[in-house]
């Protein structure tokens, strides 16, 4: 067993969601969202390159030596799963491995409200998880392709970079592509999975114009498609894509949205007020017929306003999530108001 295998198997009995392996200082691991040592020796150099070039493949190796950056993934058998970066520093070079379970939990297991499970049901357009990265976002949409998964007899194609939740098939036959080892890049994935007779596209990631321009036209073409952005909030998401095309063409653009948008789950993660854990803050935006007219005339201020009133379709702002995490007891009041839109509103409970 190398170095690395072993703090990855001491982290996970920690229930460590990340391991930081860094040349210069001792190695760490994130338990319910806070760093800690698990080592008070600092990792040498050449003790990191060895380790790190111990798990990489010939090709990964050759791409880290010519970008001095590189993402895969990586497997302990029968333990887990890992995401991993490598890249060159200050003092060296150094690598983070974020843990994938070995198995997607469920909506339920999540404690994931019914509305996200409606939004399984659909069988065209686009839905989105978005929220910071390590708020839970590829958690949230593993669970959800389970569902689909259990439910749908279909297609279902991922792309990712690099895979991460490896899905067993069930009702649906299951194509999962990682960028750089079986496509070049979302893009070109996603135009290829439009000819492959697909009931569900996921997009790890809408990073760019091509990417989202792909993903948009295949929600038209009655394709589900679901992805991640790097945004937070309903609102913002909404934004960064309208935003993301040219000015000439963002009035169309706004157009598709209003119809081929079904829903966005934005998150964040709190630590549990016992500490025993993180859970999920949503805020939830369902594509109402007002919130279709409200992208579709640019009204994106107004967002915000009709996920306030549709509590009834399933919405909640951010604020209104964190408040009741606060009023049920599960988070405490400072890591609400820190985590909060509005802050005012949260002040007195801080007070209190």
């Amino acid at each position: 067993m190398n170095k690395i295998d072993e703090l990855l198997k001491d982290g996970l009995s920690q229930n460590s969601s990340d391991l930081h392996f860094i040349s210069g200082d001792p190695p760490r691991v994130r338990v319910h969202g806070a760093l800690k040592l698990l080592d008070d020796q600092a990792l040498t150099t050449d003790a990191v390159e060895e380790a790190l070039y111990e798990i990489m493949t010939g090709s990964t190796q050759k791409d880290f030596e010519a970008n001095d950056t590189v993402d895969f993934a990586y497997e302990i058998k029968r333990l887990s799963r890992f995401r991993v970066n490598v890249m060159r520093h200050l003092n060296g070079i150094g690598a983070v491995f974020r843990t994938i379970p070995s198995k997607a939990l469920t909506l339920q297991e999540l404690s994931m409200p019914e509305v996200v499970a409606n939004l399984c049901k659909q069988t065209q357009g686009m839905i989105l998880v978005t929220g910071k990265t390590g708020s839970g976002k590829s958690t949230t949409l593993a669970a959800m392709i389970d569902a689909i998964n259990k439910r749908l007899k279909g297609h279902i194609i991922t792309i990712e970079d690099p895979i991460e939740f490896v899905h067993d098939r069930q009702n649906c036959l299951i194509s999962q592509r990682e960028v750089g080892r079986h496509t070049n890049n979302f893009a070109a994935a996603l135009h290829s999975a439009l000819r492959e007779d697909p009931d569900v596209i996921l997009v790890g990631e809408l990073r760019d114009l091509e990417t989202i321009s792909a993903a948009v036209t295949a929600a038209e073409m009655g394709i589900l498609v679901m992805g991640t952005l790097h945004t937070n909030g309903a609102a913002q998401t909404v934004d960064r894509i309208i935003n993301s095309f040219p000015a000439e063409k963002q009035a169309h653009i706004r157009t598709m949205l209003s119809t081929s948008l079904r829903g966005v789950i934005s998150q964040q993660l709190l630590p549990k007020k016992d500490k025993s854990g993180r859970l999920a803050a949503l805020e939830i935006m369902v594509n109402t017929p007002a919130v279709a007219n409200q992208i579709r005339q640019g009204k994106l201020e107004q967002l915000e306003t009709s996920m306030q009133s549709g509590k009834r379709a399933g919405m909640q702002t951010m604020d209104t999530a964190l408040m009741n995490l606060v009023e049920e007891n599960q988070v405490s009041a400072l890591d609400a108001y820190q985590h909060a839109n509005n802050k005012v509103n949260f002040k007195a409970l801080i007070e209190d």
